[in-house]
C-alpha cells in the first residue's frame, strides 16, 4: 500500500517542485575596476531581477579562474576601465559575461538573460539621454563549445556507480535471508564486520573495473577531458563505491527480500539521484526544502567533485569538503549495518 499509494506521491511533488527550466538565484561574481554611476545602475539592474544574487567583488580578472574552481559563482560579469568615460566620448563600452559551462545548459541561459537585460538597459538609457549601446561579450569557460555531453558523463558516472553498487549489495544479504543461509552466517564465529566484509569487498573490486571502463569510454570516444589528477578521480571513485556499496549493504540489512531490497535501492537512489544531485536541474532553482534534502543525496558532492577534476583542473584543496562528507556518509552506513547485524545476533 505505501508503494502503490506513496510513490506516485512522492513523484508528483519531486517532479514538480525539482523539474524547472527557469534560472533563479544563480551566484554572480563581478569585476568593475572603476565603478561609476553607470556600472552601479547596470549592476542594480541585474541583481533586482530575481535571476542573478551578487556573490563576490573581485579586484581582477586573475581572480577568476579562482572563483569559478571554488565554486563561488556561475557566472563573472566583468565591466571594462573607465566605462562611463568612454560612453560620454561616444565610445561603445563592452561587458564582459564570462560563464562556467560545465553545466552548458545553465550557462547559456544565464548569458541569455543577462543579455536580454542588457539589452532593456540600453533601451532605457538610449530613450532617456542617447547615449551610444553597450556590447555584451559572451565568453564560455570549460567546456567553449557547449558540448552536452560535458555535463551528462559526469553525472551519467554518478548514477552508474550508485545504482549498480547499491542494487548489488541490497540484495546480497536479502539473498541469504531467502536462501535460508543467513542462518549458518549468523552461527558462525564471523564477526558482523568480517560478513559486510566478505559482501562489499568483491564489489569493490568490480565496481571499480566499471569506473575504469566508463572514464576510458568517456575519454576516447565521447572526448571529454581529465585535466586534473588522473590517481586523484580514481581514489574518489573508490570512495564513491564505497559509500555507494555500503548503502546498499544497509537497505539489504533491513530488507527480508530480494524484491523488497530491490524496490528499497531504486526508489530510494533512482529518482533522488537524477532530480536532487544537481546534474540535470539546478539545485538553486528548487524550493528550499529541496534544496535542503539535496544536502543529503551522496551524487551530489560527487558530481562536483568529478566535474572539479575532469572539466577544471582542481586538486583536493578545492573540493576537501565534499570529500569529508563522502567518508562521513560511508562511515555512517557502514556502522549503521553492523549494528544492525549486532541487533540481529543478539
Amino acid at each position: 500500500m505505501v508503494i502503490l499509494f506513496g510513490m506516485p506521491l512522492v513523484q508528483v511533488l519531486l517532479f514538480g517542485f525539482a523539474i524547472t527550466n527557469e534560472i533563479r538565484d544563480a551566484k554572480v561574481s563581478v569585476v568593475d575596476p572603476t565603478p561609476d554611476a553607470v556600472t552601479h545602475a547596470l549592476r542594480n539592474k541585474l541583481f533586482a531581477s530575481g535571476f542573478f544574487i551578487e556573490s563576490e567583488i573581485l579586484n581582477s580578472q586573475e581572480e577568476i579562474a579562482e572563483n569559478f574552481r571554488k565554486g563561488e559563482s556561475k557566472m563573472v560579469v566583468i565591466f571594462e576601465n573607465n566605462f562611463s568615460g568612454k560612453m560620454e566620448r561616444g565610445e561603445h563600452p563592452t561587458v564582459q559575461l564570462i560563464a562556467d559551462a560545465s553545466d552548458p545548459n545553465t550557462a547559456s541561459m544565464l548569458v541569455n538573460y543577462a543579455n536580454g537585460i542588457i539589452s532593456e538597459f540600453n533601451r532605457e538609457q538610449q530613450a532617456a539621454s542617447g547615449i551610444p549601446l553597450i556590447i555584451a561579450e559572451p565568453r564560455m569557460i570549460y567546456n567553449p563549445a557547449l558540448k552536452g555531453v560535458y555535463m551528462f558523463v559526469p553525472g551519467i558516472i554518478t548514477i552508474l556507480l550508485m545504482l549498480v553498487s547499491a542494487m548489488m549489495t541490497s540484495i546480497s544479504i536479502a539473498r541469504e535471508k531467502e536462501l535460508g543461509t543467513m542462518e549458518v552466517l549468523l552461527v558462525s564465529p564471523l564477526r558482523p564486520f568480517n560478513i559486510i566484509a566478505g559482501k562489499v569487498i568483491p564489489y569493490v573490486l568490480l565496481s571499480f573495473i566499471n569506473a575504469i571502463s566508463i572514464l576510458l569510454l568517456s575519454y576516447y570516444v565521447f572526448g571529454v577531458p581529465v585535466k586534473g589528477s588522473v590517481l586523484l578521480l580514481l581514489a574518489e571513485s573508490i570512495l564513491f563505491i564505497i559509500l555507494a556499496l555500503s548503502l546498499g549493504i544497509f537497505i539489504s540489512t533491513i530488507a527480508n527480500n530480494q524484491q523488497t531490497a530491490m524496490m528499497l535501492s531504486m526508489f530510494a537512489m533512482m529518482l533522488p539521484t537524477i532530480l536532487l544531485s544537481g546534474f540535470i536541474f539546478p539545485i538553486e532553482n528548487m524550493p528550499e526544502v529541496l534544496q535542503w534534502l539535496s544536502l543529503a543525496m551522496p551524487p551530489r558532492w560527487f558530481i562536483q567533485i568529478i566535474k572539479s577534476i575532469m572539466l577544471k583542473g582542481s586538486g583536493i584543496s578545492y573540493f576537501w569538503k565534499e570529500t569529508l562528507i563522502l567518508t562521513f556518509m560511508a562511515m555512517i552506513f557502514i556502522v549503521a549495518s553492523i549494528r544492525k547485524f549486532k541487533i540481529r545476533l543478539a
